[in-house]
């Protein structure tokens, strides 16, 4: 657990406000040194449906006139104020950089004003952390799969910080990413996730066969040949047909895109010899996926749906457990927007 200056005093952190943009949600949240959540705000923009997706620069600077009331709202729900703060924490990537730059900059300016130290976390690991958080705290080693729009990846997880051993990931596109674009196939609105659920609810999972990339060897992911294929049945239907049939072809999409991850999931257990499982990351919020874990017959912890998608309770989770920068040394502090750094540990 982070420390007061870096370790010389034995008491942890009482109180960390953390903050989130990495893409579109704007999130504070209060977390004790603890793992209890105070609060945790998420803010979702709601403007980017009408153009099928999130536009960078619009989300830049709705998270900039969202911030400050973010942060005051995360604080008044934990009934904490700036002066109980005794940290600050911050996504720094990977994410939409222009997004990420609002988060940090506003980390900087809060921290610095009261010259508090400030904690760097790498998105993928808050997604990770989010096992840490009480009240029932999943404790490693476990295998870790991380499904949402921008990532998809699985982790050996033998400590709590960031070391830990990522042994898959994705080739092309994320699994949330899948469902983002197979729902705008069908016609449905943004983020295509829970209306591609709702949808495929009134729908037959065995109407349709869709690859689940069974046959590429290894814990990597692919879903760009998913998308196509889906893309190729909605034109050989026809419009009229394929409109009767959208539950369907929902349904079998997305049971497809849930055998994927279950696939390398059980190779990943048989390879590494573990007999637990966390997931995280939006996708994990898909009830079907959810059912498909627990007939692994192991341990599962599935977090809170809340704290499945971009929240900032799990960019504090993570902060316990990174090296934390001191007054004035973060003023420099950039951001990045891959992941790249965490491919290097495979």
């Amino acid at each position: 657990m982070a420390h007061r200056g870096h370790g010389t005093d034995p008491e942890p952190f009482r109180v960390i406000l953390a903050l989130e943009t990495s893409c579109d949600d704007t999130c504070a949240a209060v977390v004790t040194g603890e793992g209890e959540i105070r609060s945790n705000v998420i803010s979702s923009q709601g403007v980017h449906d009408r153009y099928g997706g999130v536009v960078p620069e619009i989300a830049s600077r709705h998270h900039l006139e969202l911030i400050g009331d973010v942060v005051d709202d995360a604080l008044a729900r934990s009934g904490a104020s700036l002066p109980d703060v005794e940290m600050v924490a911050v996504t720094c990537g990977p994410g939409l950089v222009a997004a990420l730059l609002v988060g940090v900059a506003t980390a900087k300016g809060l921290a610095a004003a009261h010259e508090l130290p400030l904690a760097p976390v790498d998105h993928l690991h808050g997604h990770v952390a989010a096992a840490f958080l009480g009240p029932a705290p999943f404790e490693p080693p476990f295998l870790s799969l991380v499904a949402s729009g921008g990532h998809t990846l699985l982790a050996r997880v033998t400590e709590r910080g960031p070391g830990y051993e990522v042994i898959g990931h994705t080739l092309d596109d994320a699994a949330g990413e899948a469902f983002d674009k197979g729902a705008r196939l069908l016609g449905l609105g943004y983020p295509g996730g829970p209306a591609l659920e709702r949808l495929a609810r009134d729908g037959d999972p065995d109407a349709f066969e869709f690859p689940t990339g069974r046959k590429l060897a290894g814990l990597d992911f692919s879903f760009a040949g998913l998308k196509t294929a889906l893309l190729y049945r909605v034109r050989d239907l026809g419009e009229q047909e394929a409109d009767q049939r959208r539950a369907d072809l929902a349904a079998s999409y997305q049971r497809a895109i849930v055998e994927s991850l279950a696939i390398r999931v059980e190779r990943a257990l048989a390879q590494t010899g573990l007999e637990r499982l966390s997931v995280g990351g939006g996708v994990a919020a898909n009830g079907p996926m959810r059912d498909r874990m627990r007939s692994l017959g192991i341990e599962l912890h599935v977090p809170a749906r809340e704290l499945c998608t971009d929240n900032a309770a799990m960019i504090a989770s993570a902060a316990r457990f990174v090296d934390v920068l001191p007054y004035p040394n973060y003023l420099d502090l950039d951001v990045y927007a891959t992941g790249e750094r965490m491919l290097i540990a495979r």
